[in-house]
C-alpha cells in the first residue's frame, strides 16, 4: 500500500505504509509510513490525482496529465490534449481514464495504449468535478456553468442536462449507484437514482474541499477547517466529528481492509494521517501520519490489488464504457430546468478525437422526470459493449449511402 500526494510545490510523493507487530497491550495495530519516491514531473502545482492497480496519474494547473508506473516507479509519459488547469481525473478499472479540465472538455482514455478514445465539449464553463457510475455505464458532471449533466458512457453521449442555482464544485456517486451528492460551497444536495430529485441537504461548516463515501448511506466530509465529519445521507444530521489537522483539509480517501475501514487526509498543513474508523464510525484513532513539509493539494492510494478498495469496479470492468463512434447531433427538448438530450454533441478538431456525424431527431417523453428514470433505469440496464453493434451500424449506413449514389449516376 501507497500513500500519495500532490502539492502547491509541483511535487508528487509517494510513502510505502507497512503494518507494525502489535506489541503485548496494544490495542490498536499502528503502521508506519516510509517514504518511497518523489515524482517531480509538472511545471506547476498538481490539482489532481487518481489510482488504479499500475498507475498514478497527476492533473496539474500546467495543463497536462503525468503517468507513473507503480509497479517500475518510473515516469510512464504524459497525456496531452486540454487547454487548461485539469481538474478530475478518475479511473473506470484498469482500462479507462477519464479526464476534466478548465477548458470544458471530458475526455475519455485506453487507459493501455493511453489514446484518447473520446473528447466531449460537456460544459461552457470549466469542468469541476465528474464521478463515474459503479456500473460504468453513466457519470456525472458538474461545472462552472451552473449545469449538472449525466453522461451515458456507453453511446458516449449527453444524456441529461439539470440546470442548478449555483455553480458545484464536487459531485460524488455511493458506492452502489444508488444515490449521489453535489456540492455547492457549504451544503451538500443528496439525489437519489430512483427519482432523480433531492432527497435533503447536509449543510457543514465551511466551504467543503472533499467528500468520501464510508458506505452507501454514510458520508466524511471535509472542508476549509481542521474537522473531518461523518454524516448520515438518510437523517442528515452528523453522526461524529474529529480533529484530523491543524490547518484546513485538502482532500480525503477511505478504503476498506479486511479488519477495518480507513479514512486518509491530507492537509495544508503537510501532514498525510491514517485513521481507522470502527464499526459504529465513531471515534477515529490514528494509525499514522507522515509530514511532507509542503503545501498538500490531492490525495490517492495504490493499493497492489485493486479489490483491496472499495472503489473497486464490477468484474466486468474491463468493458469499453464508450464507444470510439461520434454520436450525432439532435435538437433538445427542454422543460424547467431539465433537459433529454438526444445524440448531440461538439467535436473538438483534434486527430485523435475529432470526427463527424449525422443527425437524428431525440424520442418524444411523457413527464420529464420519469423519463429521466427511465433512461437511466435503461442505461444501467444495458449490457456487453456496443462498440461493435454501433460499427455495424455506421456500415450499413455507408453502404446505404454507396447505393443511393450509384441510382443517382
Amino acid at each position: 500500500m501507497e500513500l500519495v500526494a500532490g502539492c502547491y510545490e509541483q511535487v508528487l510523493f509517494g510513502f510505502a505504509v507497512h503494518p507494525e507487530p502489535k506489541a503485548s497491550g496494544d490495542h490498536e495495530q499502528k503502521w508506519t509510513p516510509v517514504a518511497d519516491f518523489t515524482h517531480h514531473a509538472h511545471t506547476a502545482s498538481l490539482s489532481a490525482v487518481a489510482v488504479n492497480s499500475r498507475f498514478v496519474v497527476t492533473g496539474s494547473k500546467d495543463e497536462t496529465i503525468h503517468i507513473y508506473d507503480m509497479k517500475k516507479k518510473i515516469d510512464h509519459g504524459a497525456l496531452v490534449h486540454h487547454n487548461g488547469t485539469i481538474t478530475c481525473l478518475k479511473f473506470y478499472g484498469n482500462r479507462h481514464l477519464i479526464s476534466g479540465a478548465e477548458d470544458g472538455l471530458i475526455c475519455v482514455w485506453d487507459a493501455k495504449k493511453w489514446e484518447c478514445l473520446k473528447s466531449i465539449k460537456a460544459h461552457k464553463g470549466h469542468v469541476t468535478s465528474l464521478s463515474i457510475h459503479p456500473s460504468g455505464k453513466l457519470a456525472l458532471s458538474v461545472g462552472t456553468d451552473k449545469t449538472l449533466r449525466t453522461w451515458n458512457l456507453v453511446e458516449g453521449r449527453s444524456a441529461f442536462i439539470k440546470n442548478i442555482k449555483q455553480n458545484a464544485h464536487i459531485v460524488e456517486w455511493s458506492p452502489r449507484g444508488e444515490r449521489y451528492v453535489v456540492v455547492i460551497l457549504n451544503k451538500i444536495d443528496v439525489y437519489q437514482l430512483d427519482t432523480a430529485s433531492v432527497s435533503g441537504t447536509i449543510t457543514n461548516g465551511k466551504r467543503i474541499s472533499s467528500v468520501t463515501f464510508l458506505s452507501e448511506s454514510v458520508l466524511a466530509v471535509a472542508g476549509d477547517e481542521e474537522v473531518v465529519r461523518v454524516f448520515d445521507c438518510d437523517s442528515l444530521v452528523c453522526l461524529s466529528e474529529f480533529k484530523a489537522h491543524e490547518n484546513r483539509v485538502k482532500d480525503l480517501f477511505s478504503f476498506e481492509t479486511p479488519e477495518h475501514h480507513v479514512i486518509v487526509t491530507a492537509s495544508s498543513d503537510g501532514f498525510i494521517k491514517m485513521w481507522k474508523l470502527h464499526e459504529d464510525k465513531v471515534s477515529p484513532c490514528l494509525l499514522c501520519e507522515v509530514n511532507t513539509n509542503a503545501r498538500l493539494t490531492c490525495l490517492g492510494v495504490w493499493l497492489d490489488r485493486a479489490t483491496d478498495t472499495r472503489e473497486s469496479p464490477p468484474p466486468d470492468a474491463e468493458t469499453p464504457p464508450v464507444s470510439k463512434e461520434e454520436p450525432s447531433k439532435s435538437n433538445k427538448k427542454e422543460s424547467g430546468d431539465e433537459v433529454q438530450e438526444g445524440e448531440r454533441q461538439s467535436k473538438p478538431g483534434t486527430k485523435k478525437c475529432g470526427s463527424t456525424g449525422n443527425g437524428d431527431k431525440p424520442a418524444k417523453g411523457n413527464s420529464l422526470v420519469s423519463a429521466k428514470k427511465r433512461k437511466m433505469v435503461e442505461m444501467l440496464g444495458k449490457k456487453g459493449n456496443s462498440l461493435v453493434t454501433a460499427k455495424k451500424r455506421k456500415m450499413v449506413e455507408m453502404l446505404g449511402k454507396k447505393k443511393r449514389k450509384k441510382k443517382k449516376m
